[in-house]
Formats: C-alpha cells, structure tokens, sequence
C-alpha cells in the first residue's frame, strides 16, 4: 500500500494554500507548523511573514483563518497572542487519518526516504586481543540503532567494525609469545572465552615488559615492520589472535542481541596495502608536508601548548603508520569504493579533534565533499553511581559480558515474580529476563543524548516505573493482553465516534510516529525516539485509566475503536523498539 500523508502535513498544505491566497508574495513560505499543548497544532510562521510585509501579524493571521477550508480535517483555527494560528482537528480526520496509515503493514504508513543515499556506519570497534568493557557498550549499541532508523527510513547502510587488529600493541604481543613461547594455551584446549581471557592475560604481561625493557621495546618494533612486511611465521600468529578475538566478539555481541556481519568486520590491517599510496598522495597534493622527517598535516586553528600547531601525523619519521594513515586510507575506499554519501562515526567523544583533523585532511584531498559528507558521532562515558567513570570496587574496567549477564540476572528476577500470575513456563521466564535485561541495558543508553554521559545503575533500569524500556515491554504485553479479554470483539476504527480527550491524545501522538522517526534519523538522535515511546506509553496508560476497553464493556462501536487504537499503540511500541533494537515479549 501507498504511504499516507500524515496530519501534519495535510494540515501544513492547507495553511500554505490559506497563506498564499492572503498574500500571494508568500507563496511558498513555511507556515511554520508545530505540535502543539494549547491546540492539536499551532502555525507561528505569520509573524515573520507580516514584518516582512510591514503589516500587522495579528490582522494577518485574521485574514489568513478566512481563506482556510474548515470541515473535513480542520475544525477550528483561532488567532492566539501576536498572531499564532492555534489549529483543532476533527475527531473523524483522526481516526480516519490513523486508520488509513495502520492499514500500510509493517511500516506503519511511514513513507521511504526520497533520494536515499549510502551510509557507512563505524561502530562497535573491539580491540583483538583485548576483553571488552564497559567502554565498548555505547558505540556497540548507539551504532546498531541508528542502523535501525536509517535502514527503516529508505537509506542503505553499510556497517563497519573497524577493529583494532594492527600496530605497535601486535609487534610487543607476538615478540613476548616467541620469546615466553608457554604462556598461551592452545585454543583448542579452552572455551571462546577463557581463550580470550587468557589472551588479555598475555597482552597485559606483554604490555608490562614493553614499558619497562628498552631492549625488548625495540625488537617489539622490528616485530612490527615483519607484520607489516608480511612475514609469514609473524602473520600466522597474528592470525591466530584475530579469529580467536572474533570468536569471542560474536559471543558477546550475542549476548547484546546484535547482529555482527562477517564481512563488515574491517579492522585497521585491510588498509595496510593502501597507507603508503595514501600518503604519497597528500603529500602529491600539498595536504601533507614532511617535519622533522614525519609526514603531516597543520591546521591553523589547532594548536597545543606554546600555541603551537598541533599536526596529523600521517606517517612517522621512521617510516610507519600510525591511526591517521588507516582513517584516512578507509576513507579514499569508503567513498571511492562502496560509493558512500554519507559516513558516520560512532566513537568516543574524546577522540573528537583526531576525526575533526582526519575529515579535514580528507576534504581538502577531495575525498569528502559537499556530495559526501562524513560525521563523528562522539559519545559521552558511562559512569558509575558515584558518578566517575564506572570501574569495578578493585578499580578495575568493568567487563561487558559480566555486566550485561548481571543485568539479565536482575530482569530475569523482576520476570519471576509476576511470572505466575501470566502463566509462564521456566522456557520463558529465561527467554524474557533476557530480552528485559538487555532491552534495559539498551534503552538507559539509547534514551540519553548520545553526546552526554549516564550512570550505569542497574536497579533503576530494570525497574517497572519510570522511563525505563520495561515500562514500555510490559505496557506493550498488557496491550497484547487485552485482546485475549476482548472476546469477538476485534479492531475496528470507527471514524464517526466523537473521541474522549485521552483518545484524542493518543490518536495525535501516533499520528506522530513516522516524522519523529524521520527526524531522529536526520540528526542521528535515537534518544527522540526513546523519548515518543516513552510518551506513547504514558499515553496510553491514561487512555487505559480512562477510557474502559473489556471491562465495564462499553458499546461494541466503542469498544472496537478502543481496541484499533490498542492495536495500533502495539503495533507503534513494537516497531519503535525494534528500531532501537529491544525485543517486545509477548507476554511479561
């Protein structure tokens, strides 16, 4: 089925056409139409309109209301303050607009982007060779949801775990396991993650020795140049830690109910075979120039101590590469190859400057433009309850897995306890506490700006009150509840029904869905969609409080419009969340 235009936009045309036939010079002008508490929506745009026409705004707006069509969709429109229009639609223009909208399948009526571009999204960046933490939670989950919003808006994206599985860190690990040839036990001998435990044992040690042998330092580094060089025995080993390293990063990406594509696992090693050819051609170009023997890139108004420039190094006065080669080698293939349009990366808010001089380095060689942009997606830091960053009693960096089997075990105990009275088996009770601890996990991230930092607090997430994602879960499974009390009763709209206030409400709010959707896409924002289905589900709890679906039974005209709007809600709650990527149990 074709999309459906939404209320606002019917409602935005027909102010436009009112705006034109009062002065026809404002042809084309935004009405700037809003939603609004005073109204179902409020037009502010007349106030610019009528200074630009040296009129009064209030008299404008008079004769603007005279020239709009009221009737089927617009009910009433009155002139608020210096010249606001506050717009009242009809209850039957609701329904009918939300009926035809929620007859369109999954998508809910939501129409596809047009002219939708490429995005390659950077996110979920573990380390080889490393366990991951709690520091890897946000660009892991960040990453997965805007992937669900954009995909949902028309745009084709593309995923890219840029692993770090290259540099100085390999050169140290493989010289130490040559030279303590015993201290790695077979993989075949342990599970994915005591191999991986084992494996962060030997980098710390390694790591140890690096710092505090000179000597040792550098044949770590001549170990680096047999890696770079391809050096089989040296390549072989490496390749042991990487497939033991994504082994373990699908375990734990499992454990996040996340998706990790194979081939969209392209660590900072796929561009060694480009680096060199990307720094002869900054340095072609004039972008980079070479100080002190190191290839760089000044930038006038990045400057350190001293106010001293501080340059991107793309290549070393030894030779080597560095962040900045494999980035900007990423890049050329990024767009030259995949065709990006667009590029967006999730990654610690702190790593900010380094991407602001790596897309300026890239602008200036022509590989970003105006026609492909590229964005730093910087995140804020999880902290714990006292409000540092979150580490364990001992000061250690929390591991992902223990947190999140923690937050299962908690959600899994808040299942439990009601478990009896909806009748679930042990199967789901187990199968719920999972999609409820996770989904919580998620969603206190997700419904925080992604630039600002949160406290991880466990209690609070799993909670049942509050903006919480089992508040929503459980507001969805008493949705799905309700229709195995409805008898033969069944979802239907009726649009001739006058609609109580909370109706009202909800009907408007769903109405919403797809612009927010929209909008939280264009600004990379997830929490906005957070923010409408926590809102949607505090307004159906009043339409629940207030308007009787199965009991007292009202008349079966209203009941079967009582029981669209559920439908509907449902429908809305599950679609959201799933954009989010959080499960909806059926029952809870």
């Amino acid at each position: 089925m074709a999309s459906v235009t939404s209320l606002s936009d019917s409602v935005q045309q027909q102010l436009a056409s009112a705006l034109s036939a009062t002065l026809p010079e404002a042809a084309g002008a935004d009405p700037l139409l809003r939603r609004s508490d005073r109204a179902d929506f409020q037009a502010n745009g007349i106030l610019a309109l009528a200074k630009k026409a040296k009129t009064n705004p209030r008299e404008l707006a008079a004769q603007v209301v005279g020239n709009i069509v009221t009737g089927d969709v617009i009910k009433d429109v009155e002139v608020s303050g210096p010249g606001f229009l506050n717009v009242t639609l009809s209850d039957r223009a609701i329904t009918e607009n939300l009926a035809a909208r929620y007859a369109d399948g999954e998508r809910l009526g939501v129409p596809l982007k047009e002219n939708a571009g490429v995005t390659i999204i950077d996110y979920a960046q573990p380390n080889v060779a490393k366990e991951m933490h709690v520091g890897h939670l946000r660009s892991a989950v960040i990453g997965d949801a805007l992937r669900g919003m954009l995909d949902f808006t028309g745009e084709k994206t593309i995923g890219r775990h840029h692993i770090g599985d290259w540099g100085t860190q390999f050169g140290m690990l493989i010289q130490y396991l040559f030279e303590n040839p015993g201290e790695l036990a077979p993989a075949a001998d342990v599970d994915g993650e005591q191999a991986m435990s084992n494996l962060n044992r030997v980098y710390k040690a390694s790591r140890a020795v690096f710092d505090s042998d000179e000597e040792f330092k550098e044949r770590a580094r001549k170990r680096v140049v047999a890696l770079q060089s391809g050096d089989k025995e040296t390549l072989e080993l490496w390749q042991q830690f990487v497939d033991e390293s994504k082994v373990y990063f699908y375990s734990v990406f499992e454990k996040l109910d996340m998706q990790i594509r194979d081939e969209e696992i392209v660590g900072e090693s796929a561009y060694n075979d480009m680096m060199a050819e990307t720094a002869r051609l900054l340095e072609e170009s004039g972008v980079a120039v070479r100080s002190e023997g190191a290839l760089v890139v000044f930038f006038d108004e990045i400057r350190g101590k001293d106010d001293q420039p501080v340059p991107l190094i793309v290549q070393k006065a030894d030779g080597g590469f560095g962040y900045a080669a494999s980035d900007l080698s990423a890049i050329r293939n990024r767009v030259f190859d995949l065709h990006a349009t667009t590029l967006l990366y999730v990654v610690d808010v702190r790593q900010s400057l380094h991407f602001k001089m790596v897309f300026e380095t890239a602008r200036r060689a022509g590989w970003l433009s105006d026609d492909v942009t590229a964005h730093n997606m910087g995140y804020g830091t999880v902290l714990g309850a006292d409000g540092k960053p979150f580490k364990t009693r001992e000061g250690e960096t929390v591991r992902l897995e223990d947190l999140l089997d923690e937050a299962v075990e908690r959600a899994t105990a808040v299942v439990r306890e009601k478990a009896e009275k909806v009748g679930l088996s042990e199967a789901e009770i187990v199968e719920n506490g999972r999609y409820v601890g996770i989904g919580a996990v998620k969603y206190a991230d997700l419904s925080t700006s992604p630039n600002r930092d949160y406290k991880f607090d466990l209690d609070q997430m799993v909670s049942l009150n509050g903006d919480t994602s089992v508040y929503l879960q459980y507001a969805y499974a008493r949705i799905r509840s309700i229709f195995g009390k409805a008898g033969d009763r069944t979802p239907l709209a009726h649009p001739e029904l006058e609609l109580a206030p909370a109706e009202r409400a909800l009907a408007l709010h769903l109405d919403a869905f797809g612009e927010t959707v929209f909008e939280a896409a264009a600004e990379y924002a997830p929490h906005k969609v957070a923010a409408y289905l926590y809102q949607l589900a505090s307004l159906y709890t009043t339409f629940y409080d207030q308007c009787p679906v199965v009991k007292p039974a009202p008349a079966q005209e209203v009941a079967e419009n009582r029981l669209f709007l559920c439908d509907v809600t449902a429908r809305t709650l599950h679609q959201g969340m799933a954009l989010l990527g959080i499960r909806t149990p059926e029952r809870l």
